[in-house]
């Protein structure tokens, strides 16, 4: 094999969220989330980093979508800030917002890209979350209310559209682990919030169904693989629950209409349950278009008592690292989207997050990010594998377009392809920019 190559409908394209862009926090109307308390409060956020200003899309957006042109990417996946339309999570509704993106979609269709719109990337309306957040169930009819502004405002010019981006990371990075925004540490909050997301998505997928949105539909989970250390039946349970923490637990729901029950007596082995209303489950499976797949790194991993919350533990085999200090492992990106295949059917996947964090900074104008390009090369030959195993892949998106504000890690982690310098918001195309650009004009890459 000499060269990589996918098909001539394949999608390409990148992929950015609202609050690690936009900057603008306080603008034409725009409400606090919970991300404006959280990288307020001191320690939460490195180097006191906050999203205020950001890459300043919020004013830049032309220019950014210029460089996306350039870019030759068929496909643009954004969110739109919730509390830039509601800014008290509900009531009146802030036509400033609502212009904002308009312009946005506007700009992209005129580009030629294809929007993704993501309706939830994690900044919940601050007047929301002080009456309960995802734990009151009330959040649910707000961002359905929510949903349904945007369905109609956008109706026959986005085609795409992600209910709940990463919900594992809203529900226990942020309220169990505590590392994200609102910063709790309570597993009973973090499964119950787990199952209010899934029925917050549910709900709003019958909501587009019902107003007859033209368009597709779906949720994004981030995903890992962990390979087992040894064929030990404890080693390879280990790394089951850990799998499935990210992917069943979420997955099982949306499209099989049920929780994982190893999942249940795990979690109750731990003192937690789960409350499932009268037609919960009816509404959390109602049925979507494709799911959008996040994968970033996997590992090997076995057994160990009374390790994490599974009894789990990560083997140091020798995989480098990305500046993130996150394994690089490509072939788990082959193995979780063939599980999903084999587990769930022939459902469409579109990648919408895959990217690498390497801090390289500009020199005499250039950006050599030598090691990305190499990131990215390695992942995109399994999704090449995929293809040639029947897997149903429409589209990748990488993480990200923009170097950007990068959540509890503020900005000192870079993911983008274009460079952005915080201080004067310039924006440099990096190496890896110009060598994606080639993947898209030849539709693959030579060995």
């Amino acid at each position: 094999m000499a060269q990589i190559r996918f098909p001539q409908d394949f999608h390409w394209g990148a992929a950015t969220a609202a609050y690690q862009i936009e900057g603008a926090s306080k603008d034409d109307g725009r409400g606090p989330s919970i991300w404006d308390t959280f990288s307020h409060t001191p320690g939460k956020v490195k180097n006191g980093d906050n999203g205020d200003i950001a890459c300043d899309s919020y004013y830049r957006y032309k220019e950014d979508v210029a460089l996306m042109k350039d870019l030759g990417i068929t496909m643009y996946r954004f969110s739109i800030a919730w509390p830039r339309i509601f800014p008290s999570g509900t009531g009146e509704i802030n036509l400033k917002g609502l212009e904002y993106y308009s312009n946005l979609v506007d700009e992209l269709l005129a580009a030629g890209i294809e929007p993704v719109c993501t309706l939830y990337h994690w900044d919940l309306p601050q007047t929301l979350e002080d009456r309960g957040g995802w734990a009151n169930r009330d959040t649910i009819g707000a961002f359905v209310a929510y949903s349904e502004v945007i369905f109609r405002e956008f109706a026959g010019r986005i085609k795409y559209w992600i209910t709940i981006n990463e919900p594992w990371c809203i529900s226990f990075l942020s309220n169990y682990m505590g590392i994200h925004a609102p910063g709790n540490r309570d597993l009973q909050l973090a499964v119950t919030i787990s199952h209010h997301l899934l029925i917050a998505h549910g709900r709003a997928v019958k909501r587009f169904r019902e107003l007859g949105i033209s368009g597709q539909i779906g949720i994004a989970p981030n995903m890992t693989w962990l390979e087992p250390y040894s064929n030990r039946k404890e080693d390879a349970d280990a790394c089951r629950r850990g799998i499935a923490f990210f992917l069943e637990w979420f997955m099982d729901p949306v499209l099989l209409g049920k929780y994982p029950q190893f999942m249940l007596d795990w979690f109750a082995s731990k003192g937690v349950s789960l409350e499932i209303k009268e037609g919960d489950m009816k509404d959390i499976h109602y049925p979507i278009d494709y799911v959008g797949i996040n994968y970033y790194t996997g590992n090997v991993g076995r057994y160990k008592q009374d390790e994490g919350l599974f009894d789990y533990e990560d083997v140091d085999t020798g995989y480098a690292k990305t500046d993130l200090d996150w394994f690089i492992y490509p072939d788990g990106f082959y193995n979780v989207l063939c599980y999903i295949t084999q587990k769930y059917g022939n459902i469409p996947l579109l990648i919408t997050e895959n990217g690498a964090c390497y801090n390289d900074e500009v020199e005499e104008g250039h950006v050599t990010d030598n090691r990305r390009i190499q990131y990215l090369k390695q992942h995109l030959i399994q999704l090449n594998r995929c293809l040639e195993s029947g897997v149903n892949l429409i589209g990748y998106l990488t993480w990200s377009l923009l170097d950007n504000f990068e959540w509890a890690e503020g900005y000192g982690k870079r993911f983008g392809l274009i460079h952005v310098d915080f201080q004067t918001l310039t924006r440099t195309r990096k190496n890896s920019f110009f060598w994606y650009k080639e993947v898209i004009r030849k539709g693959g890459f030579d060995l």
